[in-house]
């Protein structure tokens, strides 16, 4: 019995594992937002290829949509 006490603060110490540092949690937390960034910037980059083979000036209009038109300026204001 009183070994298993006196074992008893090794197995527990043997059982903790260590936590990481703050820079080991630093390296890892800007690994993941870097690997966040590449995924967003493709996704947008395949989106603006998609927008751009679907734009209407490169013949392939989309459907019921009308075609794009020139913003026309307000009548100027008479000053009333």
């Amino acid at each position: 019995m009183r070994r298993a006490l006196m074992l008893l603060p090794l197995f527990a110490l043997a059982a903790c594992k260590q936590q990481p540092d703050f820079d080991q949690r630093y390296d890892k937390a800007a690994s993941d937002i870097e690997a966040r960034a590449r995924a967003m910037d493709k996704d947008l980059s395949e989106a603006d290829k998609a927008a751009a083979a679907a734009a209407p000036g490169n013949g392939s209009q989309t459907k019921g949509l009308p075609a794009a038109s020139t913003a026309s300026n307000a009548p100027p204001s008479s000053g009333e």
